[in-house]
């Protein structure tokens, strides 16, 4: 299939404004539960977990 990079990209999209994916509070509050989830795992498998925390906190803006 051949692609015409030169082309403008066309379609439509609504008028109302868009909503962001997670509202500040929500991600605090994901951050929150993601740091009792690596706090709940003894066996080291929830660092993920707090690694996912450190770079959605790292993400937001400062309060």
């Amino acid at each position: 299939m051949d692609h015409d990079s030169t082309a403008p990209v066309t379609g439509t999209y609504p008028d109302e404004p868009r909503l962001a994916l997670l509202t500040a509070t929500e991600a605090r509050e994901t951050i929150e539960h993601l740091q009792l989830l690596e706090r709940l795992d003894p066996g080291g498998h929830g660092r993920a977990a707090g690694q996912l925390a450190a770079d959605l906190a790292r993400r937001l803006p400062a309060w």
